[in-house]
Formats: C-alpha cells, sequence, structure tokens
C-alpha cells in the first residue's frame, strides 16, 4: 500500500472576496464509510466562483473548495464495500444525504434537507488529497479517467440533468452560455440527432466559433434570434435576464431550463411569452442515478472534454481567467 504522508498542500478559502491561500494541512483520515482519495485533477467549475465571490454564502470556513475530482483510492473505511483500494473514482458536488428525509425517501436525494455538498460544506478537491463518503464516488469508465475527465463530474452531470428535464420529443436546443457544461452537453444532443443553438455574450467570437468547431447548427449573442424557434433552451450562464430572452425564442410546449446553482434576479417579463404552456424550471445538484446513467452513456457516446491545466498553487489565476470568460472549455487543477 502506498505511504500516507501527514501533511499535504491545499488551496484554502479562509473568507469570502480574498483570494485562497496555499497551506499545509494535515492529510484527512476516512471514516467508517469514507476513502481516501489521492487527487488526480481537480476541475474548476463556476460554483467555486459564487463560494469564492460571496454569493453562495454559506460555506464551512475555513474550506478547501473544489467538487469535480478525479483520484486514485488509497485506502478504506472499515465499512466500505463497494470500493477498493486502486479504484480510480469521480466525486461530485453533492457528497452526503441523510438517507430519512421526505426528499430521499421519494427518489429525490437531490433535494435532500441534511445534503452535505462537496467543495462548499466539506473539504474538496482544491488539494493533493481528499475523503469522500463511498456512496457519492463515482467508479470512472477507462476512456474517463484520466485528468481530462474532472469536468464531467460537475459540467457533464449537471448539463445531463438539465438534459434530461427537456420534452425527449425536442430537437431543437439552445444552449446559453457556451463553456465547459456546453461543449459538452453539445457532444451528447449532437450524438442523438438534435440541433444545437448556441448563445454567447455579445461579442464573443471565439466562443461562438467553438461552438460551431464542435457540431453547433448555428452560433451568435444573446441578441440575435435564431434562425428557428427552441423546443428546449438551457441557460449555464448565471444572469437572469436570460430567462425572458430565452422564454421568447421557446416553441409553445417549450422548457426553459436553468442548470446554475445561482443566478442574478430575473426580470418581469409578459405573459405571452410564458403561455402555451412553456415551462421554466430549475435543477438542483444531482442523484446517484444521473452519475450512473450519464458515465454509462459515456460508454456509448464520444464526448471529448476541452480543459485547460493550471498547477494547485495557481488556483487563483484559473479562477480569475474563468471569471472573465477566458477559457474554452474548463480548467483543471492538476496537483
Amino acid at each position: 500500500m502506498e505511504k500516507i504522508p501527514e501533511i499535504m498542500r491545499a488551496m484554502v478559502l479562509e473568507k469570502p472576496g480574498e483570494p485562497l491561500r496555499l497551506k499545509e494541512v494535515t492529510v484527512p483520515k476516512p471514516a467508517e464509510n469514507q476513502v481516501l482519495v489521492k487527487i488526480i485533477s481537480c476541475g474548476v467549475c463556476r460554483t467555486d466562483l459564487h463560494i469564492v465571490d460571496g454569493e453562495l454564502n454559506k460555506p464551512k470556513l475555513p474550506l478547501i473548495i473544489g467538487h469535480e475530482i478525479v483520484g486514485t483510492v488509497i485506502t478504506t473505511g472499515k465499512n466500505v464495500s463497494n470500493i477498493k483500494a486502486g479504484d480510480i473514482v469521480g466525486i461530485p458536488w453533492l457528497g452526503y444525504t441523510c438517507g430519512h428525509c421526505k426528499y430521499c425517501k421519494s427518489g429525490k436525494e437531490n433535494l435532500c434537507e441534511n445534503a452535505k455538498f462537496t467543495g462548499y460544506t466539506i473539504d474538496g478537491g482544491y488539494a493533493e488529497y481528499t475523503v469522500a463518503d463511498e456512496r457519492y464516488c463515482f467508479l470512472l469508465p477507462e476512456d474517463h479517467s484520466g485528468p481530462n475527465a474532472a469536468p464531467l463530474l460537475c459540467a457533464g452531470l449537471i448539463g445531463y440533468r438539465s438534459y434530461s428535464m427537456a420534452e425527449p420529443s425536442a430537437v431543437n436546443f439552445g444552449l446559453y452560455g457556451f463553456g465547459a457544461a456546453a461543449s459538452i452537453l453539445i457532444q451528447v444532443a449532437i450524438h442523438q440527432g438534435k440541433k444545437v443553438f448556441a448563445f454567447t455574450r455579445p461579442g464573443d467570437t471565439v466562443s461562438q466559433q467553438f461552438a460551431l468547431s464542435l457540431g453547433a447548427f448555428w452560433a451568435g449573442d444573446t441578441s440575435q434570434l435564431p434562425p428557428e424557434k427552441l423546443d428546449a433552451a438551457i441557460i449555464f450562464a448565471p444572469a437572469g435576464d436570460l430567462v425572458p430572452t430565452a422564454l421568447a425564442v421557446t416553441d409553445k410546449g417549450g422548457s426553459v431550463i436553468c442548470g446554475g446553482i445561482h443566478m442574478s434576479d430575473i426580470p418581469s417579463f409578459p405573459y405571452d411569452i410564458l403561455w402555451g404552456e412553456r415551462i421554466i424550471r430549475s435543477v438542483a445538484n444531482l442523484t446517484r442515478k444521473d452519475g450512473h446513467d450519464f458515465f454509462e452513456l459515456l460508454k456509448h457516446t464520444p464526448v471529448k472534454t476541452e480543459t485547460e491545466f493550471f498547477k494547485l498553487e495557481d488556483a487563483n489565476l484559473a479562477l480569475n481567467k474563468l471569471r472573465k470568460g477566458d477559457i474554452n472549455g474548463a480548467a483543471v487543477l492538476i496537483p
């Protein structure tokens, strides 16, 4: 068995609004139902920005953020039965559920009243090691077990859950905000015969060309009208004013799905763009079923993540580039 050090490096959030600090901290020990994971890579997600910037305002402090984790299991707690040392696992945002609240009992564990979240209320992956609940570790398929797989653990999973909320008959999909989630989801959608319309912020022709290179039927900015009505629109950008914008170009019976954990206020809009049985809905977290279904799908669907790698100590640089929209695809830390 690999010798486990006592101390590890981690990028620590001590106070929202301040940069992360590189610190030496104690390597955590797994509890009875947990595994100790040596981190291969950890994606840098927009949710991390919301935590660092104080927009998600109830983090554990001090905190190691990060919830798109790929790593190798080093050792396991005594009650762990489905994962063993040497396994490559993915660790997502949802890190614990109670199993006994009304949501857990009705198959909606993503809404658990007592949930804990990786990199928010429990320490996450901007570090060399982490511990995780065995139940919320996904065994990764061989083709998606390297450093490039990190964005699949949130951008991929939340994109997939958002996509699954549209009517199965939907063909024309609008994706608002063409970052990591959209760059993964477009590959799934096109493989399944959908037409994708990519919307970026005005002037972002680089992201528009990126979308077209991945097979988008059309790409433009959010001020433009697509050439066809949408059957479903998925909003990944944290901008509430995109909700009425998307509704206005969504066909009757279509859905506008808000895929982010945080969004600015939605402005008022005329009822006639909602009328016609259009639906607005949000996506909250994920279920284990989402993870199992998504990784099973990837066994039969060619998906490549677009990644830009950063050293662990350069996490603040990666966050700043994400904040400015200077990354095509996803930023990934390599400890």
